[in-house]
């Protein structure tokens, strides 16, 4: 139905965004916004034609496109919000003195946009980590055109959607080029993408395989730039002893719906839980065994989704020493993953980084360990996470402050008494993780603070004040929160 873009087609466009930067980097932090607030307007405005064809291409229920499609229309408003406010530019300001020995010169920092950004759409977000999505909106937050790459299963989804942002930039009179929107299947699209000479910074949700390719071709280009990849992550959840003795059923219900909610299709599900041999630990997977028992098989986004999940949960659980605890007592269908719960013992995890793999769907494994430092040891051999849970009491906590340490240095969010699927979009939220969770754990793409991933920091020294950024200048005409001589302020200069 779509074409993949040629070498000579993906040139073109990525000049055009580069001619566009040139203009775009010069508008005001409100244009920006304004047009970003354009786009989740022309976005909503689609209505219930843009459900339809995103449920035809993704299995995904109305009920869930809703809430993701106002998700996605918060992100836009909430960083045109954050984009206008200008706390992100993180404008620091250190004023002359001329009596100091040596004299101390008037310095002036800020960040500014670093060009175009190539996003790749995710495949289990259509709408928010997609053509609109949070790597969209931060990039024009930070004053760079954006080149979107259709995700290939729903890839008339994306096309809705970038019509609707070619709207917005239409009535806004957004320079030609500010947004390009490009399809492709095979890798030769993507590669073509990021080594062009004007691409600038390079946003991606999905897999190891296809966050790593990206990076290492970013690297191997003559002028490397920076490539934010969310690749994934287990989201380890590790049941201390009294937490678990205290409400140890509690706990298994809780995570049985975390685990297949929304059959399992989310990069922050617990696929890996640790615990220590004991009746209360018998007690928790008994019962999260009888409740994912009790869960039907949900249809996955695609069928490419649902083949690599049946072949990593029959990897897993065929690998020695893995005991099947349960699966759906309802039968698959074609296209469906059947809810799985697997155990096996802190050693056999240690000694098989088969375990350690991520099987993108309904599944977790519960590994036993013999005591709290085997527990340890697996937290020590556990990579880098985008969460990391800990279902403890504050004794629990108090009595293991080194295996709490070790666990929190291994992941972006750090989880008490919770569950990691759900993502709030707000400042203080972390999506981002140590390799290889992320490329750069120094980041997040969920909130505004994900701006500052397509930004880099210029200083400005001895410019006299008519030829500074308004953003700079003495009188502070945009009102924004500055670092000035240590102090954070809204004031003036004098």
């Amino acid at each position: 139905m779509f074409k993949d873009a040629t070498v000579a087609e993906i040139d073109i466009v990525l000049q055009k965004s580069w001619k566009a930067f040139h203009q775009y980097r010069k508008l005001s932090l409100k244009q920006r916004a304004d047009f970003m607030r354009a786009i989740a307007t022309e976005m909503e405005a689609l209505g219930d034609e843009l459900l339809t064809t995103c449920a035809a291409e993704t299995n995904l229920p109305e009920a869930r496109l809703r809430n993701e499609r106002a998700r996605t229309i918060f992100q836009l408003q909430s960083y045109a919000d954050a984009c206008e406010r200008g706390e992100w530019l993180e404008a620091r300001i250190d004023t002359a003195i001329a009596d100091k020995t040596p004299p101390k010169p008037d310095l002036r920092k800020m960040l500014i946009p670093m060009g175009p950004v190539v996003v790749f759409g995710a495949s289990n977000f259509p709408f928010a980590y997609s053509t609109a999505g949070g790597d969209t909106a931060c990039a024009l937050a930070a004053g760079c055109p954006v080149v979107v790459k259709a995700h290939p299963a729903h890839a008339a989804t994306s096309e809705l959607v970038a019509k609707a942002i070619f709207r917005a930039a239409e009535k806004n009179k957004m320079p030609d080029g500010i947004f390009a929107h490009v399809h492709g299947v095979g890798f030769e699209v993507g590669k073509a993408l990021v080594t062009h000479n004007y691409t600038k910074a390079v946003g991606f949700t999905g897999s190891y395989v296809g966050g790593k390719a990206l990076f290492d071709w970013a690297n191997q280009r003559k002028e490397p730039i920076p490539v934010f990849a969310e690749m994934g992550s287990i989201n380890p959840v590790f049941l201390f002893p009294e937490k678990l003795e205290q409400s140890a059923a509690d706990v298994a219900k809780l995570y049985a719906g975390s685990i297949t909610l929304g059959t399992g299709q989310f990069c922050t599900n617990p696929g890996l839980i640790i615990g220590i041999q004991s009746k209360a630990l018998d007690e928790f997977i008994s019962t999260l065994g009888n409740e994912v028992k009790r869960i039907a098989p949900g249809t996955m986004l695609h069928p490419g989704i649902a083949k690599a999940y049946s072949e990593k949960r029959k990897a897993a659980i065929s690998q020695p020493g893995v005991d099947t605890v349960a699966v759906s007592e309802s039968e698959a269908s074609s296209n469906q993953g059947a809810p799985t719960i697997a155990s096996a013992s802190g050693q056999a995890f240690l000694n098989n980084p088969v375990l350690h793999q991520e099987v993108f769907g309904p599944y977790s494994i519960v590994i036993k360990c013999k005591d709290l430092q085997e527990m340890a040891e697996v937290a020590k051999h556990t990579e880098g996470q985008l969460t990391c849970t800990l279902m403890a009491t504050e004794t629990d906590i108090r009595n293991n402050e080194e295996l709490v340490e070790t666990i929190k240095n291994i992941c972006g969010r750090f989880i008490l008494n919770g569950v990691p699927t759900g993502v709030e979009v707000c400042l203080s939220m972390q999506h981002g993780g140590p390799f290889p969770a992320t490329t750069d754990s120094r980041f997040t793409s969920v909130g505004a603070d994900g701006i500052k991933r397509f930004a880099r920091p210029i200083s400005f020294q001895g410019w006299p004040d008519s030829l500074l950024p308004d953003e700079l200048k003495n009188g502070n005409p945009l009102k924004i929160w500055r670092t000035v001589n240590d102090r954070v302020t809204k004031d003036n200069i004098s």
